[in-house]
């Protein structure tokens, strides 16, 4: 009985090394504890720009001011072309190429089209690399105000974040809004009305079917397009995308 009881008392810590492990534990509370305050510090921090700009209209988003910084590596005096214009003065046709081209169904989802992201899965398992992401406008749209453009899973992760909060706080009319403002569509080009001005020397509010449709079309790569305007395939994007606009639903 004795023996046993010793076997028994041998494997029990002894009060010093119960000390150590309470205070390891105890640390490890700690450090989860400050992370997780700092992680809603950040939610919180895009939450209150998310309702300022659901009345104001941003001034510059994090995109634009990766580019700036791109552009002034070159030329110090460089400056971005950008110009904010309400929705009811950008063009139905290019708010119709756009939901064609990016997001079919844009006013019926809630920030994700599930579908999409299964077509966009499938089209990277046959090719065998990242060639699709099934983002939605909203998504893009988080990405563009806060995020950078590396594919990362932490990224992504912080994008679904950012897009539940832009489709809890705003309507889908400004949720395209901001879009339609902000995105990316050229060196150093952002939104419809500057995009318009640099490409066809019109406003946004007087674009025609097929120049909408073209700018839909060089949405995913403007960099690229705006410095190869005769890129191959181009031409067959604009054509199909004019061809699916009638199909639009807007917000």
């Amino acid at each position: 009985m004795k023996s046993l009881f010793r076997r028994r008392s041998a494997h029990v810590a002894p009060p010093r090394h119960r000390g150590v492990l309470f205070r390891c534990f105890k640390s490890l509370q700690w450090a989860l504890t400050f992370v997780v305050l700092i992680f809603l510090i950040i939610q919180l921090w895009f939450f209150g720009w998310l309702l300022w700009w659901k009345y104001v209209p941003p001034q510059e988003t994090h995109f634009m001011s990766i580019r700036l910084s791109e552009l002034r590596e070159k030329n110090p005096d460089a400056r971005l072309s950008y110009q904010w214009v309400e929705y009811g003065q950008i063009s139905d046709n290019l708010k119709r190429a756009l939901i064609a081209s990016e997001d079919a169904h844009f006013v019926e989802h809630e920030g994700f089209d599930w579908n999409g992201i299964q077509v966009a899965m499938q089209k990277n398992q046959k090719k065998g690399h990242f060639v699709a992401g099934g983002s939605t406008i909203s998504q893009q749209l988080a990405k563009n105000l806060f995020l950078n453009p590396h594919r990362s899973l932490l990224r992504k992760g912080q994008e679904a974040i950012i897009t539940l909060m832009i489709e809890a706080l705003w309507d889908k009319e400004r949720i395209f809004e901001v879009y339609l403002n902000v995105i990316e569509w050229g060196n150093g080009v952002f939104g419809a009305q500057a995009a318009a001005r640099h490409y066809y020397r019109a406003s946004a509010a007087r674009l025609s079917p097929r120049q909408a449709a073209r700018l839909a079309a060089m949405a995913p790569n403007p960099r690229y397009y705006d410095s190869h305007p005769d890129a191959k395939g181009l031409a067959r994007k604009t054509a199909i995308i004019q061809g699916r606009m009638g199909a639009s639903q807007l917000p």
